[in-house]
C-alpha cells in the first residue's frame, strides 16, 4: 500500500458508500438536480439506483466519484469525506473507483489491449507487468482472442466486456455503471449483468449500478433506491420494492415491466 492510501486508509466497516442529506444545484434559480438525497451502500453488494430522464441519477454517481461537488451535504467512500480530498487524494481515491459507461467510452484507435492498458499506464507498472495484466483482465470477461482488434470491430456486449475489463485494471473496490446495458440487446444485456454478477461474487466487488430498467435491477441487484425529480422516494431490498413499492414513481416503473 502506498504512503497516500496509507493516508486515506480503509474502513472496514459494512458501508463502503455514504450520502447524507446531499443536494446538487447547477444555478440558484434552477430546480435542485438532486434533493437532500441520504443512502448507503454496503460492501459487497450490487446496489441499483433507478429512475426515470431526469430524476438525478448521472449527477449522483458524478458526486461518487467526485466529478461534481455537493451544494450541500457529505458524500463519503470508506468514511472518507470526498470534499476535504486534495487532488493528489482524490487521484489516489478515483483507483479504487472502476467506472463503466452506456456508450463504452473506448478509444478507436487503440486495439482492445490498448483500450485495457491505458490506465495501467498511468500507474508504476512495468511493460511486461501491463502485458500480464491486461491478459488476465481479457480472458475473465471472455474476449482473450479478440486483443488485437479494434472497437470497431466488436459487437455491443463485447464493447462493454471491453470497458468492464478496462474498469478492473486498477483494482478497484468499487464499480460505478452509468447506464450500463442500455445500449445493448436483451441478451446481451443477461450476459453482461451475469458478468456483473460473478465479479460481485468472485471479487467481493462493491457495485454501484444506475439505471431506468427495472429489468436489470430484478436481475442482478441486491438492494434499490428510487430516484423522482432529485428526491429519494424509496429504498429497500429489490424483494421489498417490488412486491410492496408505494411510490407512485415506483410503481410507474413497475407496471412498464409487466407490460
Amino acid at each position: 500500500m502506498t504512503q497516500e492510501e496509507q493516508t486515506l486508509g480503509r474502513d472496514d466497516a459494512n458501508t463502503v458508500v455514504r450520502l447524507t442529506a446531499v443536494s446538487k444545484r447547477y444555478s440558484d434559480s434552477a430546480a435542485a438536480a438532486l434533493d437532500a438525497v441520504s443512502l448507503e451502500v454496503h460492501r459487497g453488494e450490487v446496489f441499483g439506483i433507478i429512475g426515470r430522464s431526469g430524476a438525478g441519477k448521472s449527477t449522483l454517481i458524478r458526486l461518487l466519484n467526485a466529478l461534481e461537488q455537493p451544494s450541500e451535504g457529505q458524500v463519503e467512500i470508506d468514511g472518507i469525506d470526498l470534499a476535504g480530498l486534495s487532488p493528489a487524494e482524490l487521484r489516489t481515491l478515483r483507483k479504487r473507483i472502476g467506472m463503466i459507461f452506456q456508450n463504452f467510452g473506448l478509444l478507436s484507435s487503440r486495439t482492445v489491449a490498448g483500450n485495457v492498458a491505458f490506465p495501467l499506464e498511468l500507474t508504476a507498472a512495468t511493460r511486461a507487468e501491463r502485458t500480464a495484466k491486461v491478459a488476465a483482465l481479457l480472458n475473465r470477461v471472455g474476449l482473450s482472442d479478440f486483443a488485437d482488434r479494434y472497437p470497431a470491430q466488436l459487437s455491443g456486449g463485447q464493447k462493454q466486456r471491453v470497458g468492464i475489463a478496462r474498469a478492473l485494471a486498477t483494482d478497484p473496490d468499487i464499480l460505478l455503471c452509468d447506464e450500463a446495458t442500455s445500449a445493448l440487446d436483451p441478451e446481451t444485456t443477461r450476459s453482461v449483468l451475469g458478468l456483473l454478477r460473478e465479479l460481485n461474487r468472485e471479487l467481493g466487488l462493491t457495485i454501484v449500478l444506475i439505471t431506468h430498467e427495472m429489468d436489470v435491477v430484478k436481475t442482478v441487484c441486491d438492494r434499490v433506491a428510487v430516484l423522482d425529480h432529485g428526491q429519494l422516494v424509496e429504498t429497500g431490498t429489490v424483494a421489498d420494492i417490488f412486491q410492496s413499492g408505494s411510490h407512485p414513481a415506483t410503481r410507474r416503473m413497475l407496471a412498464a415491466l409487466s407490460l
